[in-house]
């Protein structure tokens, strides 16, 4: 108790109390600081969950459209029949949503009563994306851009592939309509 009560005394009780408030306000700055980045940090895996949602229902789209487009287009050349197509894909498509970022920076300057001037810089930076609402109310991404998937290969099924010259055309079709290399496209006989 003694040494609380020098610790108060004349001079000393002065500077006691400056570091006392010097140490209250990197604890007040230290709590924000956290706070705000756990705020930021929940944000951003909100974000990218939204995004990673929106690459893999559009890779999921492109990949079938390519298939059934395939399938549609070489069961109309003669003597194919029914045919089944196979793509695989090495890199997945990407999807670049439009984001609504905001950035909001505040200042505050503080002077203590010994003289001494302090300023405080806080930002704050927001990060949605941007969604347009279809005509049956539901709500769709706006995207900057997308990448298609990158083409490794292709497996086709089709009744009429014991016929060589039947197989050829197949494979120069998808050829054509993938620009895969004529290795990278097998083709195999329907089981019937």
């Amino acid at each position: 108790m003694n040494k609380l009560n020098e610790m108060f005394k004349g001079k000393k009780k002065t500077e006691n109390l400056l570091v006392l408030l010097v140490l209250l306000i990197i604890v007040v700055i230290a709590i924000n600081y956290i706070w705000n980045s756990d705020e930021k940090k929940e944000n951003n895996v909100k974000q990218e969950s939204q995004s990673n949602e929106i690459k893999q229902v559009s890779t999921e789209n492109i990949k079938d459209k390519t298939e059934e487009k395939l399938e549609n287009i070489l069961s109309k050349i003669s003597g194919v029949g029914k045919v089944r197509v196979m793509i695989t894909y090495s890199v997945s498509s990407s999807v670049t949503p439009v984001y609504d970022e905001t950035s909001k920076i505040s200042n505050t300057t503080e002077n203590d009563d010994s003289g001494g001037t302090r300023t405080i810089t806080q930002t704050e930076n927001g990060k949605q994306i941007v969604y347009k609402e279809n005509s049956d109310g539901s709500k769709e991404p706006i995207t900057k851009n997308t990448e298609s998937p990158k083409m490794e290969g292709a497996i086709i099924v089709a009744e009429g592939a014991e016929n060589i010259d039947v197989k050829t055309n197949i494979i120069e079709a998808v050829e054509a309509a993938t620009g895969l290399a004529t290795h990278k496209i097998q083709v195999f006989k329907m089981e019937v």
